[in-house]
């Protein structure tokens, strides 16, 4: 397999920090490494930006921060401005708006300092592909191992790790799991490095998308084996979607560039349009078993998605509730404004929230369509938005990103290789 070395400090950080996923879940510290790596790296590229040729040669920057992540550095700013309105608003207190702002520097700064990072550094896409790939390879080699434990009486959790008592969202993020068992069928699922199963499927479509760019075809074949495993595995509707979407999709569409393809679309819609009756038919069976696959999942996101909009509408429009609150018993006791980004962000942040992620997301994923309808170079950073965005329709983005990094950093590559 060819070798692929980091060439400075900045690679050999992000290197080591994804080579070592495994061991690093192992010891219950992901959750503090990303946020850790995030500022490290974010201070690196802003004390490159001050010092210009003063600094070292191989830690340069590679130019000026490009206009989209400043509007990615003022889109997280802003939510940290609806934060402390937000927690002034209600009351929180002293206390509580210390901690939410932690929290913040944990969660929502991360989504500007890594593509920061990624225009900034001297940071390769081959050393992201490879090292995806690396972990790719890391799964396959355990996944025997997880596979047997609940069918030889292996408990599914190993341990709870001691650095818990640093904070974070819950202690699922610092749990070392061999496996986790479905509460509707009881069955075995795995979550491998994730704290939970749906989000270790976006993971692994994450990794199928780096490891598509390996021009070694070993290598390539570790990093795709190992994502698709994590998304079957984890048994997770969104991964699925995700797998034939987000690596199909991006790499279709630099045939709207071609006059045939247009031709071909005029007549599958002639085509589509005589068997439409069957079609729709077909697609609402679809969807409604889709949606039954896991039906009291699908009923409790619903529930926690209506109460959150209502809740938003009618108390906290413009800065929201300041933080998530605990839900009834009807959808489990799981937090009014978890599951779901954008009811999250208008619970808790309200429309300011809101706008603050959707402008420079949408600007980012204009970026990525115009580079992939151009060529293959914008397959990966479109592959990622539309990651992103179906990630964003069930889970919570702040709460991710530092297991997204990678993904994060080749957003600011692609803004930097758009400037160049």
């Amino acid at each position: 397999m060819s070798p692929v070395r980091p060439e400075n400090p900045a690679e050999r950080l992000v290197y080591a920090a994804m080579v070592w996923t495994w061991p690093l879940y192992g010891l219950g510290a992901l959750y503090v490494v990303g946020p850790v790596l995030g500022w490290l790296l974010g201070g690196l590229a802003l004390l490159s930006l001050y010092l210009g040729p003063a600094i070292r040669q191989d830690l340069r920057a590679t130019g000026s921060i490009p206009p989209v992540v400043w509007c990615w550095i003022a889109g997280m700013l802003a939510m940290l401005v609806a934060l402390w309105v937000g927690h002034l608003d209600w009351g929180l207190g002293l206390k509580k708006t210390i901690k939410s702002s932690v929290g913040w520097a944990k969660g929502w700064a991360l989504l500007a300092l890594f593509p920061l990072i990624g225009a900034v550094l001297p940071i390769r896409r081959a050393i992201l592909v490879r090292g995806q790939c690396v972990v790719g390879l890391w799964t396959l080699c355990l996944w025997p191992i997880f596979m047997a434990a609940p069918y030889i009486g292996l408990p599914q959790t190993i341990f709870v790790s001691p650095l818990k008592a640093l904070g974070g969202p819950g202690p699922e993020y610092f749990t070392v799991y061999l496996y986790t068992l479905d509460p509707g069928s009881w069955a075995p699922r795995w979550q491998f490095y994730a704290p939970w199963s749906p989000f270790a499927a976006l993971l692994g479509v994450v990794m199928v998308l780096f490891a598509l760019e390996e021009r070694d075809r070993r290598w390539l074949a570790a990093g795709v084996a190992g994502g698709v495993l994590m998304i079957l595995a984890s048994k997770s509707r969104m991964g699925l979607v995700g797998l034939c979407a987000c690596t199909i999709g991006p790499r279709l569409l630099p045939l709207l560039l071609k006059g045939w393809a247009w031709g071909a679309l005029a007549a599958l819609s002639a085509v589509a349009a005589i068997l439409a009756d069957r079609l729709l038919r077909g697609i609402g069976t679809a969807v409604h078993g889709f949606k039954n696959a896991r039906a009291d999942s699908t009923r409790v996101r619903a529930t926690l998605q209506r109460i959150a909009e209502e809740r938003w509408r009618e108390e906290a429009v413009w800065f929201g509730h300041g933080t998530v609150h605990p839900g009834p018993h009807l959808v489990e006791y799981m937090p009014i404004g978890s599951h779901h980004t954008w009811f999250g962000l208008l619970f808790v942040k309200g429309l300011v929230g809101f706008f603050a992620l959707l402008v420079p997301l949408l600007w980012q994923t204009a970026l990525a369509l115009i580079d992939a309808a151009r060529g293959p170079q914008g397959a990966l950073p479109l592959g990622i938005m539309m990651t992103l965005v179906l990630l964003s329709f069930g889970e919570n983005l702040e709460i991710e990103a530092y297991m997204l990094w990678p993904a994060l950093i080749m957003l600011g590559l692609q803004a930097r290789e758009r400037s160049a």
